[in-house]
């Protein structure tokens, strides 16, 4: 069984393949958190200790005269505001009289088959393999009650944690603080890696000790940004790619959120995740329940490699859904970068022919097909077709589309509304404005209210009905700007907004992809600015960034890799020079890295030379052969292309009969130093052929020792080579 109660020690043990949770009800009623890590059999209370801190680290009452007892200084599964514990909580309440308050016991606990879901959220899914842990904990006083929901998926070494407010009490109560999960440390110098960046430049891996004080990363921008991603890992200061001990988190969500890491007075490590408490205050009327969002949790003792894998297989098989969760997904070329605002059918048909020409499998129309949209000035918010500029109907665009054997996509941005708009003539008061304010721009568009279920409802039938207007086999979602003016005509309270424009946002995808089933959803925001795993739950690929840039691409790749799977990364070969850059790179390159992902393009294919046009026939031929193998094989990061002159990975088949090298020389100098890569993965015992050039190499050999990479000349060169068992 994944979960285990011991009721005569109130010991709780949560098991998956590899690794044991472990937190028990003391005798006081709290509690506390005991163990996470590699798989034991016994309890480990005996870690705890208890001493007299003196009057600074104050003792719950129901302790009496036990002065060696405080939750200042013990280890527990959900701290909260009210209880002695200065450090970092995981709740704060506000009662309506101002009062910071709570103190929660335990009361019951439940355990059941399968894996809980979440009202209104996106969560982890399971029902083979998985137990749900329900732990109730009960303030008498107040009589609130909070549900700590434990998921314990065990063929991936995942625990998500989620928590539920029910307010019993007699009053309004006000949630200013809520953590998904927390993680304390009893001892140990740990390192906290994050993800930060900015628009065409996400993700950027940074790796820095856990001091004392207190360290953070989040988003207040309504979004989960592209400044800072909601993952992270904790790690022993002596963790590499393939050894020793690391945690992982992801929170499965995608606005605001809060990650806090803090090594307290006594060098003992608290680790949090949850909702940002910064434009948050969340109104709980009497008998109202609240879900906050979940987060995936993992563990393990061989290196960040590993780590990696288990959010990879388990984004693929519990959080991704829907017709394309396995399949193999079409080569696209996105009309963008192609001809931006400047086209009509007759183009759009012009670029389709050119595709079909070449292999491509699918035209995605991106923005400007809409409204009055020649620019990003206007329209927003008109979904209906612009006739006059296509020349035609959407339906016969998609028909002429698809007659040249080519599936049909269009762009969308539903949470946007320009000033400039038929909607925003009719209903102004279905912005976010700040009354008796002029409201902040961004990219000349406003953010539509969607904590209002009725501007939610007009999306859907807005949307609905240009999808009913041909065969839509792909739609791109965007959100192109941060929210600022947070107000809501449809609410009192504004605390609230914030999140209930998330679960507006999720609703309205939830209703969409069920009733369009067939169609293949790409979320994006800016590129990467909300690239994470609550959205990867309705839309099974992202698109990974604005910056199309090969070599830009290998570090925003790399760094996506910690989490995310390769399947979810939209990667484009985009034309030269690059339109976010200006630099030049071979095609050979650009294709090597985009085939890291849902792989497409991104020019004119219209204006290319014959040579390149060959050269993407090729690709094409080329990533039908790896596609499988790309989409489901076990990923492994060879190289770091930050502090490395070459960026280098491989995918591995689950098998280990074939194996995929990819490496991109970041820098050549004069009479260069040849480069040797050591692959991952493989079977020690089996040898491999090099399908290039037919030699043969031992398993081991190519683990242990390494394998040479040539120089090339020019910029940039790339290698991409596949190895068959023999």
């Amino acid at each position: 069984m994944a979960v285990l109660y011991d009721g005569t020690k109130k010991l709780f043990n949560l098991n998956t393949k590899n690794t044991t949770y472990q937190m028990k009800v003391d005798s006081y009623g709290y509690l506390l958190h005991l163990y996470y890590g590699s798989h034991i059999n016994d309890s480990t209370e005996y870690m705890l200790t208890y001493f007299d801190r003196g009057g600074f680290s104050g003792n719950p009452y129901v302790a009496g005269n036990n002065r060696r007892y405080s939750l200042d200084v013990l280890p527990q599964e959900f701290p909260v505001q009210g209880t002695g514990d200065y450090r970092s909580v995981a709740l704060v309440i506000r009662e309506e009289n101002g009062c910071y308050d709570c103190d929660l016991h335990y009361k019951e606990h439940k355990i059941t088959n399968g894996k809980y879901c979440l009202k209104g959220l996106p969560s982890a899914y399971s029902e083979e393999k998985a137990q749900t842990l329900e732990i109730i904990l009960t303030d008498s006083r107040t009589n609130l009650e909070v549900t700590l929901l434990y998921g314990v998926i065990e063929d991936c070494d995942i625990i998500t944690r989620s928590v539920k407010v029910k307010n019993n009490s007699r009053e309004k109560i006000y949630i200013e603080k809520i953590s998904s999960v927390c993680l304390d440390f009893l001892y140990g110098n740990y390192d906290a890696v994050t993800f930060y960046g900015r628009h065409a430049m996400e993700r950027n891996m940074k790796r820095a000790p856990i001091l004392h004080g207190k360290q953070s990363i989040g988003s207040k921008r309504g979004t989960s940004s592209h400044q800072y991603n909601p993952f992270v890992i904790l790690t022993d200061e002596s963790t590499t790619e393939t050894t020793g001990e690391c945690y992982g988190a992801s929170f499965v969500y995608s606005g605001n959120f809060l990650a806090e890491f803090e090594r307290d007075q006594f060098e003992q490590i608290r680790f949090l995740m949850g909702l940002s408490d910064e434009l948050f205050s969340y109104q709980l009327d009497i008998g109202e329940q609240f879900y906050a969002p979940e987060v995936l949790l993992s563990y393990t003792a061989m290196g960040l490699n590993k780590l990696s894998q288990n959010f990879h297989y388990c984004i693929s098989e519990h959080i991704c859904r829907g017709k394309y969760k396995n399949k193999v997904r079409p080569v696209l070329i996105n009309s963008w970068e192609a001809c931006y605002f400047d086209f009509n059918g007759e183009v759009l048909c012009q670029l389709a022919d050119q595709a079909a020409e070449l292999g491509i499998e699918m035209l995605v129309l991106d923005d400007g097909w809409f409204g009055k949209r020649n620019d990003d000035n206007s329209s927003l918010g008109d979904w209906y077709v612009n006739e006059k500029k296509l020349g035609m109907s959407l339906t016969e665009l998609s028909e002429k589309i698809h007659n040249k054997g080519l599936l049909f996509g269009i762009w969308i941005e539903p949470e946007m509304v320009s000033e400039n708009s038929d909607l925003y003539c009719s209903h102004p008061e279905w912005a976010l404005r700040i009354p008796g304010k002029r409201p902040i721009r961004g990219r000349n568009q406003l953010v539509l209210d969607f904590s209002n279920p009725e501007v939610v409802q007009y999306m859907f039938e807005s949307i609905s009905s240009v999808l009913h207007q041909g065969e839509i086999n792909y739609v791109k979602w965007d959100m192109n700007r941060s929210i600022s003016d947070v107000y809501s005509n449809s609410t009192s309270y504004q605390g609230n907004v914030l999140y209930d424009y998330m679960l507006g946002v999720y609703s309205l995808l939830e209703r969409l992809i069920n009733a369009f089933p067939d169609i293949l959803w790409e979320g994006c925001s800016g590129g990467g600015g909300r690239f994470d795993t609550g959205m990867l739950y309705y839309t099974p690929q992202i698109w990974c960034s604005d910056n199309t840039d090969a070599i830009d691409r290998v570090r925003i790749q790399y760094g996506t890799s910690f989490c995310y799977p390769l399947s979810v990364t939209g990667s484009h070969v985009s034309a030269v020079p690059n339109h976010q850059t200006g630099r030049v790179t071979d095609i050979d390159t650009r294709g090597c890295v985009a085939m890291t992902g849902a792989f497409g393009y991104e020019l004119n294919l219209v204006a290319l030379a014959e040579d390149e046009k060959t050269k993407i026939k090729e690709q094409i031929k080329n990533y039908h052969k790896l596609a499988p193998l790309i989409q489901k094989g076990i990923y492994y990061r060879l190289s770091n292309p930050f502090k490395e002159e070459l960026g280098a990975w491989m995918v591995v088949s689950r098998q280990r009969e074939k194996a995929l090298v990819s490496v991109v020389l970041l820098n050549v100098h004069g009479n260069m130093p040849v480069v040797y890569i050591k692959l991952q993965g493989l079977d020690s015992t089996k040898y491999y052929r090099n399908t290039q050039d037919g030699k043969i190499y031992l398993g081991t050999a190519l683990m242990k020792h390494g394998f040479p990479v040539q120089t090339k000349f020019g910029g940039y060169p790339s290698f991409q080579i596949l190895f068959e068992a023999v």
